[in-house]
């Protein structure tokens, strides 16, 4: 391939004087690691983590929620979350596809905000606006399918199908636009560093509300719902662990020293959540529990989220020791002795994992905000409670951001799935439930008997003479099959 040779005096039009490489590798670079949280890091974990006979129908969920917020988030939300303002919590919807559009400086238009010294300045990262299309995308994509943990296992795939781009449309964009895209929140100077409130706090309350208007799962899948795959779901986790490196780490629009603080505080947080959950198991249950210990690391992650680049690592532990011990009451305990948590059928514990864990981040930032490192990313004199001055009115703000956010989120998803259902049934019938990924896709992830069993021929039946191998029938047409063969 011929390539264009240009002197130390020219410049290549594909580096204008604007375009930072640095910052705009380390963005590409956040995005890919924030992708890979949903593709495959929850694809992998949903798909082990529920009981075989849902593994292919939740990882499917994870990949058709993945690729369809994509597509709307080009035609459409990108500049709904991002653009000129149409309310004070939303944005004018329109396309982000033209290269004119693309290729252009990044810019958050509606960020534009007064500095103490009197002048006026704009989010304008250095590359182009592709790569900001791109980081907010993935942003976009895990918070669809964090919620998608609350329904798993009994949702119908095609109202899933449905609810993706309306939720996204009409919950998603109204939150990022309001914290993120220069909307009232933002001007009001309330703290979301990472998507403490915008992902963590919508996804775990638009999780819950959608597991009440859909319904529960089976009753003997809610008694009896064990992994598949245990070891899987560790690899799962870890590529979330991972990823999260881009997650808060590329929230700084920018390779800086912000970016640097922010991924150690992630790490730190989330190992200290980690072990204070397995030593609670350890203490209260006898014995340390991997899905425990997921879990631990899942609420430590979600809690330093929205004040990651903005605590100092010390404030990390803290912050870490409370999402290890909070979430973990609110799930063993609270959970418990609430008769409606107890009717309300959360597969996976999103509530608790992210509504509750995203909730105290976002309550300790306005707490444990540094003045200093504030200073180095913030467009305003902010600090935490903990600091004096004007923190205790920064908690205020946090709180009411907070209600806010959780207030639209009930409401718009409750109104998106009543409408669906007047099309389409939310919930698979009680057939369906019973045999699961067969009936639903025609496949089964795994040619193993029952969940987890070993095969006995007097209880599973369809064997034969020894070494051979049988395929039992399925009552569906052209739908994968077990293998099993009789040793």
């Amino acid at each position: 391939m011929d390539q264009i040779a240009y002197t130390a005096n020219e410049r290549s039009p594909a580096v204008p004087p604007w375009l930072n490489k640095g910052d705009n590798a380390w963005q590409l670079t956040a995005s890919t690691l924030v992708g890979i949280q949903s593709m495959p890091g929850l694809v992998i974990l949903y798909a082990s983590i529920v009981k075989k006979k849902w593994a292919v129908n939740s990882a499917f969920m994870a990949l058709y929620a993945f690729a369809a917020v994509l597509i709307c988030w080009v035609l459409l939300c990108y500049r709904m979350a991002f653009g000129d303002q149409l309310l004070p919590f939303w944005g004018k919807g329109a396309p982000a596809l033209g290269q004119k559009f693309l290729i252009i400086r990044a810019k958050v238009p509606e960020s534009r905000h007064r500095l103490t010294n009197g002048n006026y300045d704009t989010t304008e990262p250095f590359y182009p606006m592709a790569s900001l299309v791109y980081f907010q995308f993935t942003f976009a994509a895990i918070t669809l399918i964090l919620l998608a943990g609350s329904v798993l296992g009994r949702m119908n795939i095609r109202a899933w199908m449905a609810f993706v781009p309306l939720w996204l449309i009409f919950s998603y964009t109204v939150g990022a636009f309001s914290l993120w895209g220069g909307g009232f929140l933002y001007h009001w100077g309330v703290i979301d560093y990472s998507g403490g409130y915008v992902i963590h706090l919508s996804s775990g309350i638009a999780g819950l509300t959608a597991a009440y208007w859909v319904g529960p799962r089976l009753k003997s899948d809610r008694e009896r719902f064990p992994p598949n795959n245990v070891l899987l779901m560790l690899a799962g986790a870890g590529l979330l662990w991972m990823g999260w490196s881009g997650f808060n780490g590329g929230a700084p629009y920018a390779a800086n020293i912000d970016s640097s603080i922010a991924v150690l505080n992630t790490n730190v947080c989330a190992a200290t959540s980690l072990l204070v959950w397995t030593c609670l198991d350890v203490i209260f249950f006898g014995k340390p529990s991997v899905i425990g210990a997921v879990q631990g690391m899942m609420t430590g992650l979600v809690c330093i989220t929205p004040g990651a680049g903005l605590v100092q690592s010390w404030g990390a532990i803290v912050m870490g020791m409370l999402s290890g011990s909070v979430p973990w009451a609110s799930m063993m305990i609270l959970h418990k002795k609430c008769s409606w948590l107890q009717q309300v059928d959360d597969t996976l514990g999103v509530f608790h994992t992210h509504a509750v864990a995203g909730l105290l981040g976002g309550l300790l930032t306005g707490l444990l905000a540094e003045p200093e490192l504030c200073r180095l990313i913030l467009p305003r004199n902010t600090r935490g409670a903990f600091y004096g001055g004007n923190g205790g009115t920064q908690f205020f703000k946090q709180i009411v951001a907070a209600l806010f956010v959780a207030a639209w989120n009930v409401v718009s998803t409750t109104i998106i799935l009543l409408v669906i259902r007047l099309f389409i049934p939310l919930r698979m019938p009680d057939k369906q439930l019973e045999i699961g990924d067969d009936a639903v896709h025609g496949e089964e992830a795994y040619a193993l008997w029952g969940d987890g069993e070993k095969y006995d021929p007097t209880k599973h039946g369809w064997h034969t003479g020894t070494y051979s191998e049988v395929t039992a029938p399925s009552r569906y047409v052209n739908a994968a099959t077990g293998v099993t063969i009789s040793l």
